[in-house]
């Protein structure tokens, strides 16, 4: 279970692409809303694993 506290980064790394894509689609006069709403969703899911995690840790020091 340890490679689970670094799946989290690839969410960063997809919203992160995405909102590079977004902006070359958008200075390229093309629509570019889907990217802007990927990252948004890769970049929330960053932090909702991130607290999953976090949680997760906090239940196992305990027992």
């Amino acid at each position: 279970m340890n490679y689970l506290k670094y799946t989290q980064y690839a969410y960063l790394l997809f919203g992160i692409y995405f909102i590079y894509d977004g902006i070359m689609k958008y200075t390229s006069g093309e629509n570019a809303i889907l990217s802007f709403v990927i990252a948004g969703l890769a970049i929330f899911m960053f932090f909702f694993r991130r607290k999953f995690a976090k949680k997760f840790e906090d239940r196992n020091k305990n027992q």
